[in-house]
């Protein structure tokens, strides 16, 4: 902080004063395994948002090729690269565990923090339990006995049971498994397009869809909005991160590129070599289309490239759920008890362990019911992230940051804005079941708060908080 400025409110809040407070040290606390490098952390982000192109199928079904197409192309500019923008300085400002839910913390207090972890935390949970049932959605085409029933419930207990031990074991191991699952997962899509170009037509690109299917404006916008988001999950992570100052910006530079790349090309190479049914674009569908450019080798790999993408996807987001959670416990919205880490492998057990219970118990709604209630919670989160961002500028326009984005406060306004405004939207269109889960879920992160507030004053459970100092 600069010399002369306040204290932040956090760190001298009524919530904050209740629970002991560490000694104030110049970095992130953490001790032990050698910490997260470039390459494994573009791969981490990747995944944390995309894993490649499983999944965007659905905005083909509900609005035709051209708008997918455009969407892709388009929604990277609203969406992903202003989060990623943000993520960036903030992350480097604030480099602990915790990530945005020390950004709301500093600049609105503790109520809006621990919100914020809540509507976080749960959204990336619920995303979480996705990715088994995506997982089996692509398996079930070359087992058809995985489609229902028992089999399919014990498929994702145990694949989300083996995922999560694989966690445990360590941040480092899941990063560099991460470039081994991108680079195996992304190889047929790319074979797939290069093959497909003496098949294209592109007059198929601008096809606005088959005439007298409706157009599906929920599932099309909540499917962009779930491939392209949760840029900002790795900030959780920022302790664990080797030189966090310099390699964050650079990370997400590359993952973007990367991430938009993966999504687009194949997009355009299939709608353009094949002619289908628009219903039959439903999530796997990219595993027929190999199949139909190419042979059922490349069917096969692309099935097995789906399973290794969602087991990225779930090792990825776990770790920054369970890192957030460790982080709120360093900022004593949680008791200590979540602070605990793993003496083998240094990595937060509670956490892991919590997120998972909470994934397995909503792994069962449907597919598009969890993108739906992740999307909503995930809003709530990022509309309060544009406004900590805005604020923290405005309040602490001197505060060292080293990253920066290059645009003064009013332009910094209308990059919020837009992206905002789509949030609006999200929000607008969502069913009356995912207004009630979360309705609900708001008031529980609410009074989980209270509730933290009276064990703090009554002694009930112990909360450490611990004081990073940003650098001056």
């Amino acid at each position: 902080m600069e010399s002369g400025q306040q204290p932040q409110p956090s760190t001298i809040s009524p919530l904050h004063n209740s629970a002991e407070e560490l000694p104030t040290t110049n970095g992130p606390t953490t001790v032990g395994p050698r910490k997260l490098s470039l390459i494994p952390l573009i791969f981490l982000i990747y995944f944390e948002v995309a894993g490649g192109p499983y999944g965007e199928e659905p905005a083909v079904q509900a609005a035709g090729p051209l708008f997918a197409i455009l969407g892709f192309l388009i929604f990277p500019f609203i969406w992903s690269i202003p989060e990623a923008l943000i993520t960036a300085e903030l992350s480097t400002a604030f480099p602990g565990n915790g990530g945005f839910v020390i950004w709301a913390d500093r600049a609105f207090g503790p109520f809006w923090g621990s919100l914020m972890g809540t509507w976080k935390f749960l959204s990336g949970v619920i995303n979480i339990a996705a990715f088994p049932a995506l997982c089996i959605d692509y398996l079930k085409r070359i087992f058809p006995i995985f489609s229902s029933g028992l089999p399919r419930k014990l498929a994702i207990l145990v694949s989300t049971l083996l995922l999560s031990f694989l966690n445990y074991t360590g941040l480092n191991i899941v990063g560099y498994a991460a470039i081994v699952l991108g680079i195996v997962s992304l190889a047929p899509f790319i074979l797939m397009s290069l093959i497909a170009i003496p098949q294209i037509h592109p007059h198929r690109w601008i096809s606005l869809g088959q005439k007298g299917v409706k157009k599906d404006w929920n599932l099309f916008f909540n499917t962009l909005f779930w491939n392209l988001n949760f840029w900002d999950n790795v900030s959780t992570m920022a302790g664990e991160v080797d030189n966090p100052k310099k390699t964050f910006p650079l990370a997400l530079f590359c993952a973007v590129i990367f991430t938009c790349l993966g999504y687009i090309i194949p997009l355009i190479a299939v709608t353009g070599a094949i002619s289908v049914d628009q219903s039959e674009w439903e999530a796997g569908f990219m595993a027929e289309a190999a199949q139909m450019i190419s042979g059922k080798w490349l069917k096969f790999w692309i099935e097995i490239g789906a399973v290794l993408s969602a087991i990225g996807l779930f090792e990825a987001q776990l770790s920054s759920s369970a890192y957030q959670l460790l982080g709120m416990a360093d900022l004593a919205f949680l008791p200590t008890f979540f602070s605990c880490r793993s003496k083998w492998f240094n990595t937060p057990w509670v956490g892991i362990l919590l997120s998972t219970v909470v994934a397995l118990g909503v792994s069962y709604m449907s597919y598009t019911d969890i993108v739906s209630c992740a999307n909503f919670l995930y809003s709530l989160g990022m509309l309060l992230e544009f406004a900590s961002f805005l604020w923290l500028r405005r309040k602490f326009p001197t505060m060292k940051r080293p990253y920066r984005v290059p645009l003064k406060l009013p332009a910094l306004v209308i990059m919020c804005l837009i992206p905002a405004g789509f949030l609006v939207v999200i929000m607008a269109i969502a069913t009356k079941i995912v207004y009630l889960v979360g309705g609900l879920m708001t008031v529980a992160g609410i009074g989980w708060y209270l509730l933290m507030r009276i064990c703090k004053s009554k002694g009930w459970l112990k909360f450490k908080r611990v004081v990073v100092e940003e650098e001056s």
